[in-house]
């Protein structure tokens, strides 16, 4: 009995050295893969986004869309109502023909001046009526630039989408009144979408460009690979604002706890895996691995 006891005493310290040994082991591991391995769980999904605005004001009689539709580049988003822009369209063709009538007129003066001798008409008056032709004919083409003028305000009555794209959060209304630059609705562009993955600051030199990249996205099975297309060379740095007098205004409280900056790694993707719908804002946690040299 005293010999098993032993025994058995000795068992239990060679398990719980072992335990303990395997427990130190996993935590050095799980240590140098958190603080030498480039990668963060603060991963977002993002996306060239069109802000589609018109260039003239008017009235919306249509909207041809529906909220996160799919477009195709020049396809009509909506209608600004015309009718005022076909007014002022035959009103600038109407100065038009005046000026062209006037133009007409006084190139054929201009051209009878010259055709007289000096004893019928002066040297003067025929001056006169060369600059009278040149002014008439700078002022149709005046009125000419204004009728092409009207012609793309009327074109750009019909807001069309810029690219292929899905449009997003649409609150625009028939009956709404825009005013020319005024943004009304979101185009995700189609094909545009990238990552950004927030590294902290001691991780980017474990960083290179075209190092492999998988992002894992957040609460499903799909990864997502791609590669390191670039790191930003800037943050807002919080610290260093700046007081009327333009002075550095120092914070004068200086906590002992300094977190690691994070910093944007731009990551290009090159495959999404089937049943994986991308929205710019999805967030992922993203893990870089080095392109190994040959």
């Amino acid at each position: 009995m005293n010999k098993n006891s032993k025994l058995a005493k000795l068992l239990r310290f060679a398990i719980t050295f072992v335990v303990l040994l395997l427990a130190i082991f996993l935590g050095l591991m799980l240590w140098d893969n958190y603080m030498n391995s480039a990668w963060t769980r603060d991963g977002r999904v993002r996306a060239d986004v069109v802000m589609v605005a018109p260039d003239v004001g008017g009235l919306v009689s249509h909207v041809a869309v529906v909220d996160n539709q799919f477009v195709k580049k020049g396809e009509l988003l909506y209608q600004i109502d015309e009718e005022r822009f076909h007014h002022s369209l035959h009103e600038a063709q109407a100065i038009a023909q005046t000026r062209k009538a006037e133009y007409e007129m006084k190139k054929h003066k201009s051209a009878r001046r010259l055709a007289a001798n000096d004893e019928i008409v002066s040297a003067e008056v025929r001056d006169d009526a060369i600059y009278d032709a040149k002014i008439a004919e700078a002022r149709y083409e005046e009125a000419m630039i204004q009728v092409e003028t009207q012609k793309l305000n009327l074109a750009r009555s019909s807001v069309r989408a810029p690219s292929d794209g899905w449009v997003s959060n649409l609150l625009l209304r028939k009956g709404d009144y825009v005013d020319a630059g005024e943004k009304h609705m979101a185009l995700v562009t189609s094909g545009s979408f990238w990552i950004y993955g927030y590294f902290e600051e001691h991780k980017l030199s474990l960083i290179n460009l075209g190092d492999a990249a998988e992002m894992k996205m957040l609460g499903t099975k799909y990864i997502v690979k791609g590669h390191v297309e670039s790191v930003a060379r800037g943050i807002s740095d919080r610290d260093n604002v700046t007081d009327g007098r333009l002075l550095a205004n120092v914070n004068p409280i200086f906590t002992w706890v300094r977190l690691a900056q994070r910093i944007p790694v731009r990551i290009s993707i090159d495959e999404v895996p089937n049943g994986l719908t991308l929205s710019a804002g999805m967030t992922c946690s993203v893990s870089i691995f080095p392109v190994k040299s040959e």
